[in-house]
């Protein structure tokens, strides 16, 4: 069965592929995976062994495994909850005056 029979015959983004198959197809599958944000979970003798996924997506997986990146997740949350959010159109315009004040500076200095 080809990539794109597997593909067809599966309409989740996560589909399972012998490593043989993964290893033939290894440049297509790259492909999909990161054009497609597809994911792919490789399995040896029907047991799942490793799996492929867009390295952008991978980094942000990586990222949330850091305690300090999870803690001001958490507090950003906490803060919204306590109402403590605001539009993202404000928080933009605020971030464009700070950018507009540091490039003044450069220029002055």
């Amino acid at each position: 069965m080809s990539l794109k029979a597997a593909a067809a015959k599966s309409s989740s983004r996560v589909q399972r592929l012998p490593i043989t198959r993964a290893r033939i197809n290894l440049g297509a599958l790259v492909k999909r995976v990161h054009l497609n944000k597809e994911y792919f979970i490789l399995e040896k003798d029907g047991i799942p062994v490793a799996a492929i996924m867009d390295v952008d997506e991978f980094e942000d997986y990586l990222e949330l495994q850091d305690p300090r990146i999870r803690a001001i997740i958490k507090k950003g949350h906490q803060e919204y909850l306590a109402g403590k959010g605001r539009p993202a159109e404000e928080l933009l315009r605020e971030l464009q005056q700070r950018k507009r004040g540091k490039a003044a500076r450069r220029q002055r200095g």
